[in-house]
């Protein structure tokens, strides 16, 4: 049996985007015999909770992640914005986990603009844990390459990131999804892989269960754009093979490049996360009581019944 997990996938919690239910994915990594999967839905962690019981129910690992949204600029300027890259985020500790919900977090509080986003200085301050892939067609590396940045702009890049998260922990994410500039990128990134001694990993980008179901993809973008299905100028979305492939569909693909499908594997054995959500086991902050309150609820009741009175 090949061997192949699924790094880079969105559920219905990449709101009007990814049409994958959480239910739909375990079931698939299950059915391939697949020992984990990976959710990375845009900007947001919002299913994963749901993901992690899910997965753990059914004896498959999860592996939670993120695409988040980084700026070349300040996350927290609005006015000279910056371009806005995605980069693929995974959870290998409890430590990753911590990080990746302080940057979800901040991308909304402090760095939304059009994007949840950060920038490469806060993710440099919370990169601990992390598993970083370079990211889709929108990542900075593969947009560069298209742009026709040069060899010297994409080494200062791809070092960047090598910074920020250390060789072993940055890998140059190749995929092919029926798109002509994925070779393009892929032989790129292929060639800053062997020259600079950085390892690459095969994702697919999964968006929707099977290839018919391209069409409910369309449909939420039409409702994401406001748009219709019979609007010819509509956005589109220009291929069906984002959707939830087998190893062996993986295999066809990039059998040619064994290390980038066993990197998935490599990758997955190394994630060690348990989360704690017995709900009898709740962990509150320590807050001092001020006097005279001799407990917490006394405390609270003499500010409710003050605000009674202010109120009414």
């Amino acid at each position: 049996m090949k061997k192949f997990v699924h790094l880079h996938l969105h559920s219905e919690y990449s709101v009007l985007d990814g049409v994958l239910f959480i239910d739909e994915i375990v079931d698939a990594a299950l059915n391939f015999g697949m020992p984990a999967v990976a959710l990375t839905d845009h900007g947001n962690l919002f299913g994963a909770i749901e993901f992690y019981k899910k997965a753990t129910e059914k004896g498959i690992k999860p592996i939670i992640g993120m695409e988040t949204y980084v700026t070349d600029g300040s996350m927290q300027e609005r006015v000279k914005a910056g371009e806005i890259y995605h980069l693929t985020l995974l959870a290998e500790n409890e430590e990753g986990y911590r990080n990746l919900l302080k940057i979800s977090t901040e991308s909304y509080l402090k760095g939304f603009y059009y994007k949840p986003r950060v920038d490469k200085e806060f993710l440099k301050q919370h990169s601990k844990g992390l598993i970083a892939l370079s990211g889709c067609l929108q990542g900075e590396l593969p947009r560069k390459i298209l742009l026709g940045y040069d060899d010297t702009e994409l080494h200062k890049t791809l070092e960047s990131y090598l910074e920020i998260f250390g060789r072993d922990n940055f890998f140059l994410e190749l995929q092919d999804i029926g798109l002509a500039e994925n070779k393009i990128v892929n032989r790129k990134l292929l060639e800053l892989s062997s020259k600079y001694n950085v390892k690459v990993v095969a994702t697919n980008d999964v968006h929707f269960l099977k290839p018919e179901d391209k069409i409910l993809q369309e449909i939420v973008l039409c409702i994401q754009t406001g748009t219709r299905l019979d609007d010819p100028k509509r956005m589109k979305i220009e291929t069906e093979e984002i959707y939830f492939k087998s190893p062996e569909e993986m295999w066809a693909i990039f059998g040619e490049l064994e290390e980038a499908l066993l990197n998935t594997i490599e990758i997955a054995n190394r994630v060690n996360l348990t989360l704690e959500l017995d709900p009898t086991n709740i962990h509150l902050p320590h807050f001092d009581i001020p006097e005279p309150y001799g407990s917490g609820f006394e405390m609270l009741s003499d500010l409710a019944f003050k605000g009674l009175k202010e109120r009414f």
